[in-house]
């Protein structure tokens, strides 16, 4: 099992190997759950509020599984032979410090079993894929991830002036401040979204539409100003820059800054030193 929490949102993601029918209690009902089955093969899962009783609710692929605390919940399937799925366990009482928001209450208390959301699944499945990335912007890309998914599942309307507006001339030069001051740390889309004196999700939607990038690739893209200066003004080796900005290894520097500039860090230096 991987582990990591965002904005309050715990996110596990597991894989089972079995073999034949399996009948498996999904521990946590303590807590509030969104269970999204990433990968299945053999039969497909199927998730019941007990053992021995059916799901009413036929199969749809990528569908989406909602407990609220208090509720039991069982996976099934008849035949299955790898699952692997992402629970998400919601801390209300942290998302509403965190988000500055209000929650559907009806929304958070019924269940939902095989419910399908296409967008909400697909956050799901890209939060599950950065939950062993070490990299400092994972953490506004999570803390954005889990925001969205939050809003989508339990907002009980949109928050007011969330048209789509951008953000005020000086709200963004003070964000944008507090990022380039702070590169290459880890920063939280909370107080970004403080400093400008709006929800994370009103934040996050006025930031792109202000800038073009989500705040995460902002902050991606500000590392990678920065590494090009002493790729040509040194000689400073790959695996320095690359830990003098924050990522993990001269591997993972070299992936993003050719998936953002279009060069390998080397070809860059090489180019432009010539």
């Amino acid at each position: 099992m991987s582990r990591r929490a965002w904005n309050g949102v715990r996110v596990d993601v597991n894989e089972f190997h079995c073999m034949g029918r399996v009948a498996h209690h999904l521990h946590g009902e303590t807590e509030t759950r969104l269970i999204a089955v990433l990968e299945e093969v053999g039969s497909p899962c199927e998730p019941r509020l007990r053992e021995d009783q059916p799901c009413p609710i036929g199969y749809t692929p990528r569908h989406l599984d909602f407990a609220p605390a208090g509720v039991e919940m069982w996976g099934y399937t008849a035949d299955s032979r790898f699952v692997k799925d992402a629970s998400l366990a919601f801390d209300f009482a942290a998302l509403g410090e965190r988000l500055a928001s209000e929650f559907d209450t009806d929304a958070a208390a019924a269940p939902r079993l095989r419910f399908s959301d296409d967008r909400i699944w697909t956050l799901v499945k890209l939060l599950a894929e950065a939950v062993n990335d070490p990299d400092p912007s994972t953490q506004l890309y999570g803390d954005g991830l889990t925001a969205a998914i939050t809003a989508r599942l339990f907002a009980p309307r949109p928050e007011p002036g969330a048209d789509g507006a951008g953000l005020a001339p000086w709200r963004l030069r003070r964000v944008v401040e507090y990022l380039d001051a702070h590169l290459p740390e880890r920063v939280d889309l909370a107080d970004l979204a403080a400093l400008a004196g709006l929800s994370q999700s009103h934040f996050s939607r006025a930031f792109k539409a202000s800038t073009g990038m989500a705040p995460y690739r902002w902050q991606l893209d500000g590392r990678i100003r920065r590494a090009q200066a002493p790729l040509i003004d040194t000689r400073d080796s790959l695996d320095q820059v690359a830990e003098a900005t924050g990522f993990a290894d001269a591997v993972h520097f070299g992936r993003t800054f050719r998936k953002l500039t279009g060069a390998t860090p080397a070809a860059w230096r090489r180019d432009r030193k010539s």
